[in-house]
């Protein structure tokens, strides 16, 4: 993609050429794959009280650290591999979030035994996302009450880490919603393809 140095961008987007590259492809872009909706789902709890930017800089080292985000994998890990990512310092040191890690793997599977996570993800939305209509930042909101909803109904599902600031961001950068500034180059071509978005059994 070459983008001309007049493009407009959402203001969060900085200068950073790390955050410019994950604004201009992938925060907004409709997510539909199960286990990068479940990875996704993880590093937005590790980014809770930090900065997205961090958990960028150190997402491949996720990767590599919980074997590319696999839930079977994780599921299965135990007190030693707890031990063994808190020695870790390519990643979010935090025990409770590791080992919450470990039993929103558990509870994925367990979900995935019902239906796909995609379908149940996208379920609180019937599918269709919800493109906004945004001048400003200051008209972007931290929760909704589908992301209310979406925390309460995760968290009765085993997950942890998933309160509904954090669902909310999960939301924006899954493509759920699009919250791009209309001004923003991003906003239309991710409506775009959110509109042909089709969730099987949704």
């Amino acid at each position: 993609m070459t983008i001309s140095k007049e493009t407009t961008r959402c203001p969060w987007a900085g200068t950073d050429a790390l955050y410019i590259r994950y604004h201009d492809n992938e925060w907004g872009v409709p997510m539909t794959d199960d286990r990068a909706l479940f990875e996704k789902l993880v590093l937005e709890g590790f980014q809770a009280g930090l900065s997205w930017i961090t958990i960028l800089r150190k997402r491949e080292n996720f990767r590599a650290a919980f074997h590319n985000f696999d839930a079977e994998r994780i599921a299965h890990y135990t007190v030693h591999d707890v031990d063994r990512l808190m020695k870790n310092d390519g990643i979010i040191r935090n025990r409770a979030k590791i080992e919450a890690t470990i039993s929103n793997a558990r509870a994925y599977l367990a979900l995935s035994d019902r239906m796909p996570f995609s379908q149940y993800i996208w379920g609180f939305l019937d599918g269709r996302p919800i493109v906004n209509a945004i001048a400003s930042t200051k008209e972007i909101r931290a929760e909704t009450d589908i992301s209310r909803k979406m925390s309460k109904t995760l968290k009765a599902d085993g997950f942890r880490f998933v309160g509904s600031t954090t669902l909310h961001a999960f939301m924006q950068s899954t493509g759920m919603v699009n919250d791009h500034l209309l001004t923003c180059f991003r906003h239309a071509a991710c409506a775009k393809l959110q509109k042909k978005l089709k969730i099987p059994g949704l």
